[in-house]
């Protein structure tokens, strides 16, 4: 098996303070985000729920540095978030693979684009495809591979970067029920080896509860934070997780804290 490289990435802790923003047309611009106060501890798997259209992606949006702040700050690790960058990496419901290129230049891609030769990107590429399931595929391309295994790929080429935060935007909700406890279980046993600062924006309240440390719920625009929930469910998690009286109990308050969002 091959090894993962040693170098990792700086803390992760994102910081943001009186985030409010903007959409639309000039014409018809409607306040998406008013005045979002939230902190990310390094490492932590914070989930994001909402009514539909309240503003959850336009948060990570924003995170990411392609969405420009109305007012307030948004830090990552005490610097200034105002561009891009493959520090904080996006991973969406539908893959964005180049499909002429083989799965291990898939994931390599980052590290070409960072002028790393190319023994050294290929061997990081197949560590990556090992930690996420995926060995012996290298040379397959995206066609030939199901849903969920797409989406591994996608994952494995966001964290070749060793992004210090991964910003996911409902990376399972086209998956079917099956493959997408699959992924959620392989994606916290990725994050156990990584530790990356997660940010991650779902539909799903059971998916919440299951992955994260922690959830925020947001109203309906202009959103803001309406509650904000720790998770003390122990890890490893697993089905038998969603029976834990704990589980039912947080998402009951989910379940109130949407109703009055919406």
């Amino acid at each position: 098996m091959n090894a993962l490289s040693t170098a990792q990435p700086r803390a992760g802790h994102v910081s943001l303070r009186g985030l409010s923003v903007d959409v639309g047309p000039a014409h018809a611009r409607a306040t998406a985000l008013h005045r979002i106060d939230l902190d990310v501890a390094a490492g932590e798997l914070l989930c994001v729920l909402g009514p539909s259209g309240c503003g959850k992606s336009t948060l990570l949006g924003a995170i990411a540095g392609h969405v420009s702040p109305k007012d307030g700050q948004l830090e990552l690790d005490g610097a200034r978030i105002d561009r891009p960058h493959p520090e904080r990496g996006l991973v969406f419901q539908q893959h964005t693979l180049f499909p002429w290129k083989r799965i291990v230049e898939n994931v390599a891609f980052g590290l070409k684009m960072q002028g790393v030769d190319a023994a050294a990107r290929k061997r990081e590429a197949i560590a990556l495809l090992e930690l996420v399931g995926l060995g012996g595929y290298e040379s397959h391309y995206p066609a030939q591979l199901s849903g969920g295994m797409q989406q591994r790929v996608e994952i494995a080429r966001v964290l070749i970067n060793r992004p210090r935060v991964l910003l996911m935007d409902e990376p399972f909700g086209a998956l079917d029920a099956q493959t997408r406890r699959h992924m959620q279980t392989l994606l916290l046993d990725v994050l156990a080896t990584l530790q990356t600062t997660v940010i991650f924006v779902t539909h799903d309240i059971d998916e919440a509860i299951f992955l994260g440390d922690r959830i925020v719920i947001l109203s309906r625009q202009p959103a803001r934070i309406v509650d904000d929930i720790q998770i003390p469910l122990a890890r490893p998690r697993n089905d038998d997780t969603t029976l834990d009286p704990a589980f039912i109990d947080i998402k009951r308050r989910c379940l109130e804290a949407l109703r009055e969002a919406a």
